[in-house]
């Protein structure tokens, strides 16, 4: 049997920096509670030119997967929040809740709605119970 992970799904406005986004991921990370399991980095792969999300992943050490928008599109229906901005943008409702629940696999949930500070969202799900792969 696959061990439980996280996937965290990130999110963000242009030109955020890698400390900011660090610094979000590690409060969330904090709010999961779980810091037992592996965790990984989530992101639709048209956040590839974000140096930031990508700084991040390498300031925490962190595995970051660049996911396609037909995944985050696939669990649409099971995000927690909506934003507008992002529909008119990538057409999914929510870039970090649905990297997180993308990357978390077909019976990951989400721990809690989306948090966001200074231009950046993330947000944590846990993978099922038979694991998946982060």
């Amino acid at each position: 049997m696959t061990s439980q992970f996280l996937a965290v799904g990130v999110g963000c406005r242009a030109g955020v920096s890698g400390d900011v986004i660090a610094e979000l991921v590690e409060t969330a990370l904090d709010r999961a509670g779980r810091r037992d399991l592996a965790v990984a980095l989530f992101t639709v792969m048209e956040k590839q030119s974000e140096a930031g999300i990508a700084e991040a992943a390498v300031r925490l050490g962190l595995t970051l997967v660049h996911l396609p928008k037909i995944a985050l599109e696939t669990v649409s229906d099971r995000v927690a929040t909506r934003s507008e901005k992002v529909i008119e943008l990538f057409g999914v409702p929510s870039i970090a809740e649905g990297s997180a629940l993308a990357g978390a696999g077909a019976t990951g949930r989400l721990l809690f709605p989306r948090i966001a500070d200074r231009g950046a969202t993330v947000a944590v799900a846990i993978s099922g119970e038979a694991g998946g792969t982060p």
